[in-house]
C-alpha cells in the first residue's frame, strides 16, 4: 500500500510540475488540447470537436430549399466509390447539377441536418466577406494596406502587406503551418484562449505579395481586419451578408477562442451541413449572383477563382485544379472536406468526412477525382 501511495504521489507531483512548466513557458494552451482532443482518442482536430469549444451562432433566415432533380437519388453508387467512402470515413456525399440535387447520401450516423466541422473551408467564407466589405465600402480595394486597420502591421516590411495578400496567401507572415506539431503556432491558434495577441505578435518572414504560401494565419488576420473595418462581429456579418441571403437551412456555429464575444477562429471551424455549405459554391459558380441579386461583385468572384500566381493552386480563398481539361474551384478543409465546382458543366460536388488519402504530385488526394467521376455518371 505504501509503495502504491508513493507511486501515486510521484505521478501527481510530476503532473503538477509539468502543468506549472507549461504555464511558465507559455504552452498552457496544450492543457486545453489534451482535454478536448487527445483525451478523446484523436491526434488532431475532428468533425465534431466544435462541441468541445465555445461557439457563436451564424443565424439563418428564411430557408430557400434546394430543388430536387426529377431523378433525385435514382442512382446506385459504384462499389469503387462506396469502398472509398468506407476507407476514408465519408459522412456526406452530394451532387448538384443545374442547381438541383441529383444525389445525396449520409453515413456513420450523420444526416441531412447534421453539423460537422468544415475546417479550412471557412477560409472561403472569410474571403467572400472581404469581397462583400469592398462592395459595401468598408474596405477600398484588395490593395488597401492591412496597416490601415491594424497598427502593429503598419511599419517596415509589414506596411507593404495588403488585404489581398492575406486572401491570396501571399502575406509573408511568420507562421508555421503545421497541424500535428503541438508546438506550432497553428496548434496554438486552435487552442489558445486569447488569439488576438498571438496574431498581433507574429511579425514578418518574407516580403508580401511576391509569392504563394498557404498560411492559416493570413485568414485569421484578415478576419480581424474585417471586424475593425465593418465594426461588426464576423459571425454577424456572415449571417447578414451571406448565410441569410443564400437561404441557409439552419443556423451554423463558429468556434471562438474563448467565451461568448471572443474572436472567431476564422481560418477554420464553421460547423454546418452539406446542403448549406454548397450554397457558397453556387454563389461563386454564378459569379456572385443569387436569385437575380448581385451579392458579390462579379469581377471579384472571377479573380477569386483564378490563380493569382501562375502555376499555383490558389486564388483568393479558393483552391484550383483541373479535372479532365475542366477547371475546378473548391472550398477545401482538413481531413477531406470539399465543395468542388465545375462551372462549365453547372456541377457542384460536396464530400465531408473523417479523413482523406495522401496527396499526390498535384497536391490533392487521388480519391478526389473519384468523387467527381461518379458525379458524371449520374444522368
Amino acid at each position: 500500500m505504501k509503495i502504491l501511495k508513493r507511486i501515486f504521489l510521484s505521478l501527481f507531483s510530476l503532473i503538477l510540475v509539468l502543468i506549472i512548466a507549461l504555464y511558465v513557458f507559455d504552452f498552457d494552451y496544450l492543457i486545453k488540447a489534451v482535454r478536448t482532443i487527445y483525451f478523446t482518442g484523436h491526434t488532431t482536430a475532428y468533425l465534431e470537436d466544435y462541441k468541445k469549444f465555445d461557439n457563436t451562432t451564424i443565424e439563418a433566415g428564411a430557408t430557400q430549399p434546394w430543388p430536387q432533380a426529377k431523378n433525385y437519388n435514382n442512382y446506385t453508387l459504384s462499389n469503387e466509390l462506396m469502398q472509398i467512402h468506407k476507407e476514408f470515413g465519408s459522412i456526406a456525399y452530394m451532387v448538384i447539377k443545374n442547381d438541383s440535387i441529383v444525389f445525396e447520401d449520409y453515413y456513420d450516423g450523420f444526416g441531412q441536418n447534421s453539423k460537422s466541422n468544415s475546417f479550412s473551408m471557412a477560409k472561403s467564407y472569410v474571403s467572400a466577406l472581404l469581397g462583400k466589405a469592398i462592395k459595401d465600402g468598408y474596405i477600398k480595394s484588395l490593395d488597401q494596406p492591412v496597416g490601415d486597420f491594424i497598427s502593429e502591421y503598419s511599419q517596415g516590411t509589414a506596411a507593404q502587406m495588403t488585404v489581398g495578400d492575406l486572401a491570396s496567401m501571399a502575406s509573408g507572415l511568420n507562421w508555421d503551418e503545421s497541424y500535428y506539431s503541438p508546438f506550432s503556432v497553428t496548434t496554438r491558434a486552435y487552442f489558445d484562449d486569447h488569439l488576438e495577441p498571438v496574431m498581433l505578435g507574429l511579425g514578418m518572414k518574407e516580403k508580401p505579395g511576391t509569392g504563394y504560401q498557404y498560411l492559416s494565419g493570413n485568414t485569421q488576420l484578415l478576419a480581424m481586419v474585417l471586424e475593425r473595418a465593418t465594426g461588426k462581429k464576423l459571425a454577424d456579418y456572415l449571417s447578414e451578408s451571406l448565410w441569410k441571403p443564400l437561404g441557409a437551412n439552419q443556423d451554423a456555429l463558429w468556434q471562438l477562442d474563448s467565451e461568448e464575444g471572443g474572436l472567431v477562429k476564422a481560418y477554420c471551424c464553421i460547423a454546418s451541413n452539406a446542403r448549406d455549405f454548397a450554397r457558397l459554391g453556387k454563389l461563386y459558380k454564378d459569379y456572385g449572383e443569387w436569385n437575380g441579386k448581385q451579392i458579390l461583385d462579379s469581377a471579384f468572384v472571377a479573380k477569386s477563382i483564378s490563380p493569382r500566381f501562375e502555376g499555383e493552386p490558389y486564388g483568393y480563398g479558393f483552391w484550383l485544379k483541373d479535372f479532365k481539361d475542366k477547371k475546378v474551384f473548391m472550398m477545401r478543409g482538413h481531413l477531406g472536406q470539399y465543395v468542388m465546382v465545375i462551372p462549365e458543366d453547372d456541377l457542384i460536388v460536396v464530400r465531408l468526412g473523417h479523413s482523406r488519402g495522401k496527396t499526390n504530385a498535384t497536391g490533392y488526394p487521388d480519391e478526389m477525382d473519384a468523387y467527381l467521376e461518379e458525379a458524371y455518371k449520374m444522368n
